[in-house]
């Protein structure tokens, strides 16, 4: 519900900058809450991004006041190894390496690494790096983000 609301009061502002809304998430971690914004842009998002944007989006959490719980709100870069949760996040990443983890072992293995080929609603394709194409279940992904290119 606050991630819901949230999106939509950030949006005009993200929208305003050419920034994209990753994600937004609210989460207890120890005591604390934390309503997150995630945002991205061509070339990557930078600290002053960061900055620009909760500043903005702070006076209107201060309007708002819409949060029931006291929290630490933040903006961030989504980081390589945010999980791809969204459509737009399988559409940023074709044709980039990605890590997969499974809930059950496939072909005796549980971990799978490849360039990220297509996708639906119901199942991801990777190219291994022997040129051969796996279909996954999304039922059957535990984990599924872009991989380091080492």
């Amino acid at each position: 519900m606050y991630e819901e609301r949230t999106e939509s009061l950030i949006l005009p502002i993200l929208e305003r900058n050419q920034f994209e809304l990753v994600d937004v998430e609210y989460v207890k971690e120890g005591s604390a809450w934390y309503l997150r914004a995630y945002i991205d842009k061509e070339g990557g998002i930078t600290v002053n991004d960061c900055e620009q944007v909760a500043r903005e989006m702070n006076e209107i959490l201060d309007r708002e006041d819409y949060v029931e719980d006291s929290y630490v709100f933040e903006v961030s870069s989504p980081g390589l190894t945010r999980p791809l949760k969204k459509e737009k996040d399988y559409i940023r990443n074709i044709g980039k390496p990605v890590e997969i983890r499974t809930y059950r072992t496939i072909d005796h293995k549980k971990e799978f690494a490849g360039i990220l080929k297509a996708y639906d609603a119901d199942s991801v394709t990777i190219t291994d790096e022997n040129e051969e194409d796996i279909l996954f279940n999304k039922t059957d992904i535990a984990l599924i983000r872009q991989a380091f290119e080492l």
